[in-house]
């Protein structure tokens, strides 16, 4: 018998749509740089969790490449840690659908500094953190962001990322609300699909000019070489995020 259809997503809403029960983890995103392309869904579903499928607008599903600065990562109702949880980090990330409609990001990989962070994650949530050398640097209104792997590899991946800030975004297209507001993420754990969603304030938006990409964590992350820039370049100086406990529901 064919599998039965999926329902349809639920909306893209600019605030969480689900009601903030006990925080697993707090943290906050800080200097973001957002990028991204446009992708086939065939080319990125095997890449998805089971259970998941490539999320899309118009057709379209997105490839972001995403770096900031992590501050003070918290466990549960514990302040958060002020060297260990501050850190800089590059995601490459897809966009998911699940069978109950809940849309998401899927990691392809998370680069960052810390390496007991990177090792937390990697065995507590087998997330494809990496342990990378790191750094983000402004001057003005310009941010650089660059990063280098270390293990578990491949060794020498790399990123260079410079973007320039510009005017506030006003009212964000569909396609920024689209792969900014994501209230949960999509992952595997111990051969199980998880949800673990997550709130935040709306995103302070600002529009941003790249001036220089130089990276290959893409193609490390099992994608194809972007063919042209990204389609979208946003900065946001940040928010708080708290990440719930996974519904009895995944």
């Amino acid at each position: 018998m064919p599998s039965p259809p999926y329902p349809d997503p639920v909306p893209v809403t600019v605030d969480p749509p689900h009601v903030a029960g006990r925080p697993l983890l707090t943290q906050s995103w800080l200097d973001l740089a957002f990028l991204h392309w446009p992708a086939e869904p065939a080319v990125v579903a095997p890449l998805l969790p089971p259970g998941t499928r490539p999320d899309t607008l118009d057709g379209v599903t997105y490839v972001g490449l995403v770096a900031f600065r992590m501050h003070r990562v918290g466990w549960f109702r514990l302040p958060g840690i002020p060297y260990l949880g501050s850190f800089p980090e590059t995601n490459v990330r897809l966009y998911s659908v699940d069978a109950l409609g809940r849309r998401g990001v899927v990691f392809r990989s998370l680069d960052a500094s810390r390496l007991l962070p990177v090792a937390i994650g990697r065995t507590a949530f087998r997330l494809p953190y990496i342990w990378s050398k790191m750094n983000v640097r402004r001057d003005g209104d310009t941010l650089t962001y660059t990063s280098r792997r270390r293990l578990p590899g491949p060794r020498g991946a790399y990123s260079s990322i410079t973007v320039r800030a510009g005017e506030p975004v006003a009212e964000p297209s569909e396609l920024e609300h689209f792969v900014t507001a994501r209230w949960g993420m999509h992952s595997t754990m111990f051969g199980r699909p998880v949800y673990l969603p997550n709130s935040h304030p709306r995103w302070p938006l600002f529009r941003a000019e790249l001036l220089r990409l130089d990276e290959n964590l893409l193609a490390a992350a099992g994608l194809p070489t972007p063919p042209q820039k990204p389609v979208s370049v946003l900065y946001s100086p940040g928010v708080e995020v708290r990440f719930n406990r996974p519904p009895h529901t995944a």
